[in-house]
């Protein structure tokens, strides 16, 4: 088996990215060497590969979706907002480039033939590379310069299929939509529709979808279910309204955790981990009573450390987390969040606004850098006594003036900062590591007086199950036979092109 797809959405947060996951675990099952692509992902959620790239954590997932390890050429070109009309442009894993949205269109050019050595690349060291789209298609004002869509889909020669998220409404219109909107050289490439997250008796939707093939001419090749707790590794925050929100109680109390929602929030994905915890609670809020509430209050990372730290200040949130230090409750500050937690931020790099004072919870100090760290950890935990592991994504060096480490690489090199139970890392993917987030989780119970039975299901375990799910999704509610007859032989030549008539508001 030999050949390329590519998956496309009618909006961001259709599926496309967990369909992808899912086509790649399906291939790899059968014993297909298959490997994932997004050409252009704009997300804040990111790993680090194990030669020292960036890339989005939806292909990492993906990635482990097919059985292999990450890398650059899986995600060429990651966009990071950090700021209202700034994003940092990451190309093979490396910065490249600040751009606002008018820069970034004459960027593009440069970068297009990135894309095509990176797909080809791929291409070549695998059987089946399942492509990954960007937001809709159907964004005619982008199509000019499109890498990842329709573009990527000509310069590649791809057949592609367009999902939608039933769940949302409007699923009919959005598909023949998206459709009817593409030029007829776009039209040409799409062979077909699935269908995501639907509840209740198909056969009340068979009548819709026999139509949808009379106007469109393209079969709709499956229609997955919803399935419960599927989250994991989500790259848009869209996702947040529909995520769970507690497993189980494994036989001791509920511990509620707090998430601080931040504007420009990243790598939240670090509270899967903990989520997936029996008995533990996570809520993301913007709530100051939450903050105090809760047993414990977590910092995310943030690709706009000045400016959320603002944004903390200026909604009472920061006033509340002052409190809450003050009364000894448990604290955790991740990345950026362990930088807000500090005493002072030097950032000309960032924001470029110099010298601003922190919350002053933690005796550290932050100076941003130009360039950028990107490195895999693993080390210890000298504070919960513990094998620890991570990654670090930063342009922040924190130089710790007091307190304790929290962590303890392989190389001797300390990181963190504790006082008391306000606690700040720089490494993401800490809480992934099973002993280590159990005692961390304990420790937070035990200062809350809160009675919790820690879990004995492994998080690489669980992300494995979900993955199987996603394979199992596939297997049973798509039509894989004509998902195999596109991958090899591409896009049928006989599609209809589907015209619409605009009509004045004015016509008789």
């Amino acid at each position: 088996m030999k050949g390329a797809l590519l998956v496309c959405g009618t909006h961001s947060d259709a599926g496309k990215s967990v369909l992808t996951a899912g086509l790649c675990r399906w291939l790899h099952r059968a014993g297909v060497s298959v490997a994932p692509f997004k050409a252009q992902n704009m997300a804040l959620n990111s790993v680090v590969t194990a030669d020292g790239s960036e890339i989005g954590r939806a292909q990492a997932m993906q990635a482990a979706a097919a059985g292999i390890e990450p890398e650059a050429a899986m995600n060429p070109i990651l966009i990071k907002p950090s700021g209202e009309r700034h994003s940092q442009v990451v190309v093979m894993g490396r910065p490249y480039a600040d751009a606002d949205a008018r820069s970034y269109q004459e960027l593009r050019h440069e970068l297009r033939p990135v894309v095509a050595r990176a797909l080809a690349d791929l291409r070549e060291r695998f059987d089946v590379v399942i492509c990954e789209g960007a937001g809709s298609p159907a964004e005619i004002n982008l199509r000019a310069a499109d890498l990842t869509n329709m573009g990527l889909a000509h310069e590649a020669g791809l057949p592609v299929i367009i999902v939608a998220d039933i769940d949302r409404g409007g699923v009919f219109a959005s598909l023949f939509g998206t459709l009817a909107l593409l030029n007829s050289a776009d039209q040409a490439r799409v062979a077909g529709f699935v269908i995501n997250k639907f509840r209740g008796d198909q056969a009340i939707l068979a009548p819709g979808l026999t139509q949808l093939e009379e106007l469109t001419g393209r079969p709709t090749l499956g229609v997955l279910p919803y399935a419960e707790d599927l989250w994991m590794d989500v790259e848009d925050s869209l996702a947040l309204e529909t995520r769970p929100e507690t497993a189980p109680a494994g036989g001791g109390e509920t511990l509620e955790v707090v998430v601080i929602r931040l504007r420009w929030m990243s790598n939240f994905t670090d509270l899967d981990a903990l989520a997936a915890e029996p008995g533990v609670r996570v809520r993301f809020t913007r709530s100051p009573a939450d903050v105090e509430r809760a047993d414990l209050v977590v910092v995310p990372g943030t690709k706009a450390t000045v400016e959320d730290l603002e944004r903390l200040r200026a909604t009472g949130l920061a006033q509340a987390l002052v409190r809450r230090a003050q009364a000894g409750a448990p604290i955790l500050g991740i990345c950026g969040g362990y930088q807000i937690l500090g005493e002072e931020i030097l950032d000309e790099v960032e924001s470029g606004r110099g010298a601003v004072a922190g919350l002053g919870l933690l005796p550290v100090r932050t100076v941003f850098a130009p360039e950028k760290l990107l490195r895999r950890r693993r080390g210890s935990s000298p504070w919960l006594g513990t094998a620890a592991g991570g990654y670090e994504i930063r342009h922040g060096r924190v130089e710790r003036g007091g307190g304790e480490p929290v962590l303890l690489a392989d190389d001797g090199d300390p990181d963190g900062c504790r006082v008391g139970m306000t606690i700040g890392v720089s490494w993401h993917g800490m809480l992934e590591h099973d002993e280590h987030r159990r005692a961390f989780i304990g420790r937070v119970a035990a200062t809350r007086g809160r009675r919790w039975t820690p879990g004995t299901r492994s998080f690489a375990a669980a992300r494995e199950a979900r993955l199987d799910v996603l394979g199992d999704l596939v297997a049973r509610h798509l039509d894989t036979a004509r998902l195999m007859a596109l991958i090899e032989d591409g896009v049928p030549a006989d599609l209809p092109t589907i015209t619409t008539e605009v009509r004045s508001c004015c016509a008789s």
